[in-house]
């Protein structure tokens, strides 16, 4: 997968609307297959406590159709993941905070706009949130104002890859014309 789609997809996410234009996201994008490793053995670990021990019965019965479980192979095999972070303040050159307004719906419009893109470059991908994320912070190295958003794996779909039958609410299901 060349890097100038993911790049071209970055591009189109950062044009996102966000509070007071402060973008407060950052895309951290992971080829490297030892760091995918890690990030897998992580999230697999986080999975079974949540799965074993944290989810809520309604929950386990309602992603149950969908085949949803710990184990996460996509982590390490997608060719490439990128992880969006949110970025809860600024850092001026003085070190001072830098408020930063309507972080999640900002970095959440953005996600839109990205995933949008990766669709319309003919890739596919997959939104992921391991509960809790911290592990993703210091995998990846990343600053105290960083937070893990949304861990989204990308590449082309296997030969053999089989996509839930979901249903999808009509437009008559989630529009009222006022």
């Amino acid at each position: 997968m060349p890097g100038e789609v993911i790049q071209n997809c970055i591009s189109t996410a950062g044009t996102a609307p966000s509070g007071a234009n402060q973008q407060p996201w950052r895309f951290v994008v992971v080829k490297d297959p030892d760091v995918k490793r890690r990030i897998r053995a992580a999230a697999e670990e986080e999975e079974r406590r949540f799965y074993g021990e944290r989810a809520p019965d309604e929950w386990l019965d309602a992603v149950r159709p969908m085949g949803t479980d710990e184990h996460k192979p996509f982590l390490e095999t997608a060719p490439c993941l990128v992880i969006v972070m949110a970025v809860s303040y600024g850092v001026a050159e003085d070190g001072a905070h830098i408020k930063h307004y309507y972080v999640s719906e900002s970095v959440g419009i953005a996600c839109g706009l990205f995933i949008a893109a990766i669709h319309n470059a003919g890739l596919v991908c997959l939104t992921h949130t391991p509960s809790p994320m911290g592990f993703l912070s210091e995998i990846l190295g990343r600053p105290p104002n960083e937070r893990p958003y949304l861990l989204i794996p990308i590449g082309y779909p296997a030969d053999d890859a089989v996509v839930p039958d979901i249903h999808r609410k009509s437009v008559d299901e989630i529009c009222v014309f006022v």
